[in-house]
This record gives C-alpha cells, sequence and structure tokens, in this order.
C-alpha cells in the first residue's frame, strides 16, 4: 500500500532564495528603485501574483481575513484523493510542513537575500489555517496570488507557475486540505528587512515577472505532451529551481529551463532543455522517468533539494504523467549552453593527486574509469552534472556526501560518505578536478578556494 500523506515523515525543503553576499542599504534601495518604477507605470494594481504565505504575512489568524462565500469543500472520497495526488505533484508538504512539524501546520523558515519568510498554516484550522475559506478564495489565491482580503503575497511559493492550475485541480487540492487533520498553530511573522516588508514594492514585481492565466494546451502537439507541459510548468513549478534567479528574486523568460544556482542553498539545478552538453538532449524518455520517479537511472541520480522533490512528490505520481513530463522536456529548446570543448590545461601536479586520491577514495564504487554500477553508482565519465560549468554540486558531494532519496523503485538506496573531514582544500579540489577532466570529460578545473567558500554552505 502507498502511503499517504499523513504517513511521510516530513523533511525541509528550503524554497529558490538568493544568499545575501553584497545586498547592502545602497543595493537595496537601488532594487527598490527599480521595482518602484516598474510600478509606476501602472494605472492600477494588476489584478496577480504569488503564494503560500496566507495571512502568515503579518502573523493574523485566517478566520480574520476569509471572505466566506458560502461554497464549501467537495467531500466526495474520489475528489478528495485526487486532491491529495494534485498537492503531491505541487510537492505542497515540502514548505508547508517544518521539520519535526505536523502535516501543512507552516512554520518552515525560508531565509532570502531580504530577510526571513515563514510557510503558513494550510490546515483546516478556523482560527490559524484555511478553515473558514471558500472554495472560491482558494482558487483565486491559486490564480491571482492575493489573500481573501486582496492582499498581494509574496513570491517564496511559485504563483508565476500556479497561476496556470485549472478550477478542477484547484478545487480538488482544496477538498483535500479541507480534509487534514486541522491544527492549531500560529502563523509567524514575516522579518524582512526595510524596504521589503512594504508590500506595495510587490506591484512592481508582479509588473515584471507575474503574468496570470491557465495552462492553455497546444492543439498542435499531443495529449501526453500537453499533460506533461501542464505539470512541468504548473504544479511541478520545475522553473523555480531550473532557472537563473536574477537580484529581483524573478528570471528571465529567455532563460527558462537553462538552469541555474539554487539562491541560498547553492546548489546548481542543472539545465533540462535538449543542450546535450549540460541539459537533457541525450537522455532517453526512460532515463529521465528513473531519475524522476525512482531517485536514480542509468545517467545519475539525484541529490540535495532534488532528491526531496523526488521523496516527496515524483516517486507518487503515476508512471503515466511522469513520462509525459519527460516527454515534455525532451521538446524543450537549447538555450545556447556551453558546448562540449576541450578542459582548461590542468596542472600535472594537481591532476596527478586527483588521480591518486579517487583510485583510494572513490574508484571503488564509481569504477577506474568513472563507469558507475548501474542502479547503484552513478557513471561520472560522460556525467553532465560532473561536467557542466558550474563544480558546485560534484564539489558538495564529495565534501557532504549523500543518498539518493528512499522510494518505492528503490527502497534502499546506496549512498556516498562525506570527505569534507580527510581531505583539505587541496584535496578536494584535485579530485573534483581529476573527475571533471579524466575519461574525456570536458569539465573545467576548480580551485581550493571554490572548495573552501562550500564548507559553509547549508547541508539541506
Amino acid at each position: 500500500m502507498k502511503p499517504t500523506l499523513r504517513s511521510i515523515r516530513p523533511v525541509s525543503y528550503a524554497m529558490t532564495k538568493r544568499r545575501c553576499t553584497a545586498v547592502s542599504l545602497v543595493s537595496g534601495l537601488l532594487i527598490a528603485g527599480l521595482i518602484v518604477a516598474g510600478s509606476a507605470a501602472l494605472p492600477r494594481a494588476p489584478r496577480a501574483l504569488l503564494i503560500a504565505e496566507a495571512s502568515a504575512a503579518e502573523a493574523t489568524p485566517a478566520a480574520a481575513t476569509a471572505t466566506a462565500t458560502g461554497d464549501q469543500a467537495d467531500t466526495r472520497p474520489d475528489i478528495v484523493k485526487r486532491g491529495e495526488y494534485l498537492a503531491r505533484a505541487g510537492d505542497c508538504v515540502a514548505c508547508h510542513t517544518a521539520p519535526r512539524g505536523k502535516l501543512f501546520a507552516g512554520g518552515l523558515a525560508m531565509d532570502t537575500p531580504f530577510g526571513t519568510l515563514y510557510s503558513p498554516n494550510i490546515t483546516p484550522d478556523a482560527q490559524y489555517g484555511i478553515g473558514t475559506w471558500s472554495e472560491e478564495a482558494f482558487f483565486r489565491m491559486m490564480r491571482t496570488g492575493r489573500t481573501p482580503d486582496g492582499s498581494m503575497l509574496y513570491p517564496a511559493m511559485p504563483i508565476a507557475q500556479y497561476t496556470k492550475v485549472t478550477r478542477e485541480d484547484s478545487n480538488a487540492i482544496f477538498a483535500y486540505l479541507k480534509s487534514v487533520t486541522p491544527v492549531r498553530e500560529p502563523n509567524h511573522k514575516h522579518t524582512l528587512r526595510f524596504p521589503f516588508n512594504q508590500r506595495k514594492l510587490l506591484y512592481g514585481w508582479r509588473t515584471l515577472y507575474f503574468r496570470e492565466g491557465e495552462f492553455q494546451p497546444d492543439p498542435t502537439k499531443s495529449v501526453e505532451w500537453n499533460r506533461g507541459a501542464y505539470l512541468v510548468d504548473g504544479l511541478g513549478h520545475c522553473t523555480m529551481c531550473h532557472t537563473k534567479i536574477n537580484m529581483l528574486g524573478g528570471s528571465s523568460q529567455s532563460e527558462q529551463f537553462a538552469g541555474g544556482l539554487i539562491p541560498v542553498q547553492n546548489w546548481y539545478a542543472p539545465s533540462l532543455t535538449s543542450d546535450k552538453d549540460g541539459g537533457l538532449g541525450d537522455w532517453s524518455i526512460k532515463d529521465i522517468v528513473d531519475l524522476l520517479q525512482a531517485g536514480i537511472s542509468d545517467r545519475g541520480a539525484v541529490y540535495g533539494p532534488m532528491a526531496e522533490v523526488t521523496y516527496h512528490s515524483l516517486q507518487y505520481m503515476t508512471e503515466e504523467d511522469v513520462k509525459a513530463m519527460a516527454v515534455y522536456l525532451k521538446t524543450l529548446p537549447d538555450k545556447q549552453g556551453r558546448k562540449s570543448g576541450p578542459s582548461a590545461p590542468t596542472n600535472t601536479n594537481v591532476f596527478a593527486l586527483g588521480e591518486k586520491i579517487y583510485a583510494d577514495k572513490c574508484a571503488l564504487c564509481h569504477g577506474a574509469n568513472g563507469e558507475g554500477q548501474l542502479q547503484h553508482y552513478p557513471p561520472l565519465a560522460r556525467n553532465q552534472s560532473i561536467e557542466m560549468d558550474s563544480a558546485v554540486n560534484p564539489i558538495r558531494i564529495v565534501l557532504n556526501g549523500g543518498f539518493p532519496p528512499g522510494t518505492m523503485r528503490n527502497p534502499e538506496p546506496y549512498g556516498m560518505p562525506p570527505f569534507g573531514q580527510e581531505l583539505n582544500d587541496t584535496d578536494a579540489a584535485a579530485v573534483v578536478t581529476y573527475i571533471r577532466t579524466a575519461w574525456g570529460n570536458h569539465g573545467q578545473p576548480v580551485t581550493s578556494r571554490e572548495v573552501n567558500e562550500l564548507r559553509k554552505a547549508p547541508l539541506h
């Protein structure tokens, strides 16, 4: 029997936010100025944006702002069950359940360059959750990114994606959420720095990055392709991680799915385009389905934040839906990413040191020539996650180790131990340089400074 969401042990998963490495008061005011400039061009506020903060924004009880219009949640078992499935597809549990917290009771702290946001309680508790919300109010929040009282929500949740969700699916998700156990858990107040605690600045963000509207199927494409597009672009909100985030917390339409560093968490989400060097261009549909649903395939394994997406969400989706997602992903156009070419010259002493460390600590599992062991240890030779421009992921795995998620298709995954305590920065840089440049790999060397900086990265 498949476990229900109620039986899952919550795992923290922070949303995509950029670490504030140089956001001083001056740069903060510059950003604020850009946002205000964007909103100044509007005669009135646009109808759209954001999600997940509900009334947690100011720690006010949901009941104080809800608009009870009388249309109650559907209680039919088949609708509730479908809503649970869709809530999994949207990975709601990842943000709305705090570590060691109760299901959907909120309270997960999400660090951003602008301060800390907290996910709200979305259980049917009447005081702190969505117990007094109507079906219509919930749908309008999904479609427009506004709470029942009209307040704009901060873009910690993927409303630019959730706006695409159909009314039917929104109603089913609402029916499921209204069926879970109410939790009387007060919401936390956001701690955002000035001027980012001024909600009127969101007008500018919405103008730049939010387009309200339901997903529209492409009549020239197959039913399967359109289903995949709906899930990837909507509930799956894949662009939230797999698109570069700019200083304003938004992303460019022209760079969608081209990959990018996940802010604050400091993991690199690779390209999902048809780029054969850094994307999915030479992956088979089966490779993609296996990776998403089982957490490991012949081409690699998921670690870091993606492991939690597979654990909480993708493993529970039907094979038909995951295959549809893969079919859609295979058609995403190349964004002119890095093309294969020779690596930069590697210092022979560094290469030799890396080769020695690899033979001593890595070859037993990953093979003398980086061939790996299928379904257990991923290959390192001609592995895009090893070769791509960013060396963040291989450095982090060498330092901190990692395990793919335990899934129904791979319940006892093999993992990698951490070597951060055994290897100094020079040694770690050498072995990562070796695996990025050996066996025909076209990655670039890494420095001990890069390694040292990532020792400070959060482990989640």
